[in-house]
């Protein structure tokens, strides 16, 4: 019969698998934003595996204490941990839960976990909430925050055939000129991704827009 979540119980789980020769240059890659236990990422989708064969996923009004429980701690794994759990939970998200996930988007920002948590549980919840989820999204993209601008630019990056050409040419055109490097690198990789269910939309959009180097040539990347 499986327990109920337990936070120090997963710590200790991550602990015992603390390697320092693999957390240096781990942090190394992040440009040592953050220190890293040195778990890597087969591992520790393993470990948490593990973990929820004999706890259950915290409930749902406990979820953000735990979330935060991990979010706050130093080493970079339990962020990832922390984003694998809600993703987890993304069935019971909603709109509602959007201001929480801008905290998290804003705290510890850097490009992995932000784009883990734009495309993967802020996406579905705009999916499930078209009008409401959308508008909140054209909002996030006039924030003075450039990682929750950049959630925005993104997070309708696995919707193919459903995204919405309005709101992501709306989106984009507010940051087309940007200098920020992460920016112009999450248009085009959105625009490059929209580009495999339609080409000639995203050729026409960059032809029109007035879009940065770096954007056009990764948005045109894998255009013939």
């Amino acid at each position: 019969m499986k327990q109920q979540w337990d936070t120090q119980g997963f710590i200790k789980l991550f602990e015992a698998n603390r390697n320092q020769e693999q957390a240096i240059p781990m942090a190394a890659y992040m440009k040592n934003q953050f220190p890293f236990l040195g778990i890597k990422t087969p591992l520790r989708k393993q470990l948490l595996t593990q973990y929820l064969a004999e706890y259950h996923l915290p409930q749902r009004q406990h979820f953000s204490t735990v979330v935060m429980e991990l979010y706050h701690l130093p080493e970079r794994e339990y962020q990832y941990a922390a984003i694998a759990v809600l993703e987890r939970l993304k069935a019971q998200l909603s709109i509602e839960d959007l201001p929480f996930l801008r905290r998290l988007i804003e705290s510890k920002s850097w490009w992995d976990s932000v784009d883990a948590i734009a495309s993967r549980i802020v996406g579905p919840i705009v999916m499930n909430n078209r009008r409401v989820g959308t508008q909140i999204m054209l909002d996030w993209s006039q924030a003075g925050n450039m990682w929750t601008n950049r959630a925005a630019i993104l997070h309708q990056l696995k919707f193919k055939g459903q995204t919405d050409t309005a709101a992501l040419s709306s989106i984009i055109s507010k940051h087309a000129q940007s200098s920020d490097f992460f920016i112009q690198k999450s248009i085009g990789w959105a625009l490059r991704e929209y580009a495999k269910t339609d080409g000639e939309w995203v050729r026409q959009f960059v032809a029109a827009e007035p879009l940065q180097a770096l954007s056009k040539r990764e948005a045109l990347k894998n255009i013939k």
